[in-house]
């Protein structure tokens, strides 16, 4: 059963690079790409069920906070594991995401490697029927050598 992605972002260019990497780690994925929150919604509404969301945090008109807020308060989509992903590395980002029901959290990536670990970890984790072991997590968004001491 091939897996199934929503991302929900407003820049081209990060969905394209997360769509390739998608099919560089597992050909099978399905993907589905909306602009905004709105959109999303839509698509989800009309009977489109994801295995996973990609979040972006900020969208124009209804943010990635907001769209999460109504993600799981929704009984309908709330089961829906949601992943947010920002260029903010800010803690206090981090623990809204977690505090809102998010599943995992990860700054955007600066190199093609690290993204196509991020997800390599998220989809070998849904494909072993294993998203609890992602719970809360932070995933790596820097290599070492850029990590401040």
């Amino acid at each position: 059963m091939a897996i199934e992605f929503l991302l929900v972002d407003d820049d081209n260019d990060d969905s394209d690079l997360i769509f390739e990497v998608l099919k560089e780690i597992d050909n099978d994925v399905q993907y589905t790409y909306a602009m905004e929150g709105p959109e999303a919604f839509q698509m989800l509404e009309s009977g489109y069920k994801p295995n996973i969301v990609f979040l972006d945090i900020n969208m124009p008109g209804m943010n990635g906070w907001q769209c999460l807020s109504k993600l799981k308060s929704s009984e309908h989509f709330k089961s829906i594991p949601v992943v947010m992903y920002s260029t903010s590395s800010y803690q206090h980002e981090i623990d809204k995401a977690f505090e809102l029901g998010a599943l995992a959290f990860f700054t955007k990536p600066n190199h093609y490697f690290l993204l196509k670990k991020n997800m390599k970890i998220i989809l070998d984790a849904l494909n072993n029927n294993a998203l609890h072991t992602l719970e809360k997590s932070v995933l790596e968004s820097i290599t070492p050598s850029e990590k401040k001491p």
